[in-house]
């Protein structure tokens, strides 16, 4: 797909947040379908493995609009890795060293970890010239002269 096709950042963001509704919703199906079959465990990678493949393929089209390559299609678990880690961490931080509740910990930590796992995913789904297209520079412009002072008598615009 062309980089014209670009979806502008907020979209992307919105588009992520509704594949990883559908990813999750698909994953739990597939896991309660696998389980009357296999035992959990057996049920929980597979039902991983079809979600995660099925994430790939709507992030690219939905929301990063880019084709999907091999190369991107093996280098995307990393997005899976990070947000398991970033849960993690984040629940053991929550309980164990802020005291909230261990119930709403995953919540919580899930929900932190979403802005990570969309850098990740971005950085693999797109080439660098539409991630920068889509949003903001990285860098700012270097200044081309001296910063007015507050006392400067430039006319300000």
């Amino acid at each position: 797909m062309p980089s014209s096709a670009a979806r502008p950042l907020s979209g992307q963001v919105l588009a992520f947040v509704a594949v990883g509704v559908v990813n999750t919703a698909t994953y739990y199906c597939f896991y309660l379908l696998f389980l009357l079959l296999l035992p959990y465990l057996a049920a929980h990678v597979l039902a991983f493995a079809i979600s995660m493949t099925g994430s790939f393929f709507l992030n690219a089209r939905f929301t990063y609009r880019t084709r999907p390559t091999w190369r991107k299609f093996l280098l995307f678990p990393l997005t899976n890795a990070t947000n398991f880690l970033a849960t993690t961490v984040g629940v053991y931080v929550l309980v164990d060293v802020l005291g909230v509740g261990s119930r709403y910990a995953p919540l919580l930590a899930s929900a932190a970890a979403v802005p990570v796992t969309f850098v990740l995913s971005r950085t693999i789904m797109l080439p660098r010239r539409e991630r920068s297209a889509a949003g903001p520079p990285a860098v700012p412009a270097p200044l081309s002269g001296p910063v007015p002072g507050p006392d400067s008598e430039q006319v300000r615009g």
